[in-house]
């Protein structure tokens, strides 16, 4: 299912038009209905809607069937993670692979210098 074909499934499961959707949102007239040859909508509009019908943005993208999204992670990271999806969303998949790499490495460099801080504390 496209980002549009779940925005109108949204939209008429509650009774709904995409019409009426864009006025309460204050959306231009059609700019739903331009979504549908569209492969890229803005990050913003994705978070606009996701928050509208109340359902994760991973729905909207079709990463997940679930509506309130796959993990319900709250500790520590899970802010990033769905900042990363948000952010690479309309990035290629190359791109967004390559990003998420250097995250890996810096990650793991970060994680090793607070393990050598941590070994010298308990040394002292």
């Amino acid at each position: 299912m496209t980002v549009f074909e779940r925005i109108k499934y949204l939209a008429q499961k509650q009774g709904k038009s995409l019409n009426q959707v864009e006025e309460e949102l204050g959306l231009s007239k059609n700019v739903l209905y331009r979504m549908k040859n569209s492969d890229n909508p803005t990050k913003e509009r994705l978070l606009v809607l996701a928050n509208y019908f109340d359902v994760s943005v991973d729905y909207l993208l079709g990463r997940t069937d679930d509506p309130t999204g796959t993990v319900k992670d709250t500790g520590p990271g899970s802010d990033l993670v769905g900042y990363f999806r948000i952010n690479t969303a309309n990035m290629p998949p190359e791109d967004a692979e390559g990003i998420e790499e250097e995250l890996k490495e810096y990650m793991a460099y970060l994680v090793s210098k607070v393990e050598g801080k941590n070994k010298k504390k308990s040394k002292d």
